[in-house]
């Protein structure tokens, strides 16, 4: 073990994360990015020894920081180990101290240092009627600079539903144009969808990039196969009660009747590709299915236009 990282272990014991824990993390996640169980030491190392840190520009057009939110506040990684150790964050909104002139010129000085090298992480849907008009940062629409960073970037990855596919700013009548980074510029994006998504997908995303030195495989709108390759219905716990859209009728217990499908009071599960039931919330406590709440399949594309009204059978 080199002095780098030995020193990292000593932050996590000092955060009360022993290297046990930090281990069954990175199992964790090298499960849910679909590798082998032989990448395990390679992902920790990532963590505890990266070979650099890569150069990110984070942007924020029109969106609730919800997705930023999630990822901040995920229970592990912390987001100052994330960012700070493994990532070169050189903008990011919600989390910098500079605003104003000071944050744009930063801006532009990391477009311009890092060009064709740093990772675009997106949050929020760009505006595209009247030129973009419906949205603007320091006198320029998320359009404009969109175009202008997006254009530049090793990669452009989409966090969050607004970003990916437009999510509620896109829903009808939708009078600004609204679109997903990908349909607005015309480009390619890695879309880690949902609203907000599981940050370790996000987490996932950036390993693979780091560890492969590539983005992830995706499926055919853009979202990493390792996390949305299967629907919310195929590895739900409920799905045993679930015949042909029918209830399976079971008596005697309360638990048992706990576990009935919720398909017929609107669950959108069998038609939602994500991996909420494995990977869930708040360091795997639970996820809305098992709290009782149908899916409401946040995570496929025009989701308002298409699942509403929610809470009744499609």
């Amino acid at each position: 073990m080199d002095k780098e990282e030995r020193a990292f272990y000593e932050k996590l014991e000092g955060k009360g994360v022993s290297r046990r824990d930090f281990m069954k993390f990175c199992t964790f996640l090298t499960a849910t990015m679909g590798l082998s169980s032989s990448f395990i030491p390679k992902v920790a190392e990532v963590f505890a020894a990266p070979a650099q840190r890569t150069p990110v520009i984070w942007l924020h057009f029109g969106e609730c920081t919800g997705c930023t939110e999630a990822a901040i506040r995920a229970m592990y990684p912390w987001i100052d180990q994330l960012v700070l150790e493994v990532l070169d964050v050189e903008y990011q909104e919600t989390i910098m101290a500079a605003a104003g002139h000071q944050a744009e010129e930063q801006l532009h000085n990391a477009v311009e240092k890092y060009k064709g090298k740093f990772i675009c992480v997106v949050e929020g849907a760009i505006a595209t009627k009247f030129n973009g008009g419906y949205g603007k940062v320091a006198g320029k629409t998320f359009l404009q600079t969109a175009k202008e960073v997006c254009s530049k970037a090793a990669g452009v990855i989409c966090i969050g539903q607004c970003s990916s596919y437009g999510n509620i700013q896109a829903a009808k009548p939708n009078p600004g144009g609204y679109k997903g980074v990908g349909a607005a510029l015309g480009i390619k994006t890695v879309n880690i969808a949902g609203c907000p998504p599981n940050p370790i997908n996000f987490v996932g995303t950036i390993v693979n990039y780091l560890l492969l030195g590539k983005l992830p495989a995706l499926d055919d709108i853009g979202r990493p196969l390792f996390a949305y390759g299967q629907t919310i219905h195929d590895n739900c716990p409920r799905r045993g009660h679930f015949e042909s859209g029918e209830f399976v009728e079971v008596f005697g217990s309360k638990e048992a009747a706990e576990g009935y499908c919720l398909f017929k009071v609107g669950c959108r599960g069998p038609e939602t590709y994500n991996n909420c039931s494995i990977v869930k919330f708040n360091g795997g406590t639970s996820w809305p299915v098992q709290a009782g709440h149908p899916c409401i399949g946040c995570s496929q594309p025009d989701f308002w236009d298409k699942f509403t009204p929610f809470y009744q059978e499609l």
